[in-house]
């Protein structure tokens, strides 16, 4: 391995470990320790992990005022896949970084193709574009961007079988 290459290495690491969310956690554990010691640490933590499931948090609580408001199905069990699915990708973005961007595009594309038809496919020059720039940011890898495009796609698509089953079975059809 060559200089530069060892160096785009380092910097893709420091990259990576000093990403906003990183630098937000570890600011909100040495202010809490500053404010309360060992006591504010379990503050800075609990403050870190707020922030990070804030996203979550606010597609949980759409998910439950549409439920409560009865909206169609298809769209209350599509949310809720994406719920679970928000956490997976968290899950696997702690051991490696798997472009959510990507994954998110991906299964958006593939969901709207199987709701519309066909032609939505063309989306998917969309999602492409994307994942170019992600790596023309240095931000993934090709893996990275290509991992999440296909995991997305895939889930989606299963969300949506699982979904259309589910509203189908429960004799009210996709509508509500």
């Amino acid at each position: 391995m060559g200089a530069r290459q060892a160096g785009g290495s380092w910097a893709r690491r420091w990259s990576y470990w000093l990403e906003p969310k990183n630098w937000l956690i570890v600011t909100m554990v040495g202010i809490g320790w500053h404010a309360d010691g060992r006591a504010g640490i379990g503050w800075g933590l609990l403050a870190g992990l707020i922030v990070l499931a804030f996203i979550t948090w606010s597609v949980a609580a759409g998910l439950i005022l549409l439920v409560a408001a009865g909206a169609p199905r298809m769209l209350t069990g599509y949310l809720a896949f994406m719920l679970a699915s928000v956490a997976v990708l968290a899950a696997i973005t702690t051991v490696w970084k798997i472009s959510i961007h990507c994954a998110v595009a991906s299964g958006s594309v593939a969901v709207l193709a199987l709701t519309y038809g066909p032609p939505v496919l063309a989306g998917y020059a969309l999602v492409a574009l994307l994942g170019w720039s992600r790596v023309a940011l240095a931000d993934h890898t090709v893996a990275q961007v290509v991992a999440g495009s296909v995991l997305g796609a895939g889930a989606a698509a299963l969300a949506y079988a699982a979904v259309v089953r589910l509203t189908a079975t429960a004799g009210t059809g996709l509508s509500r």
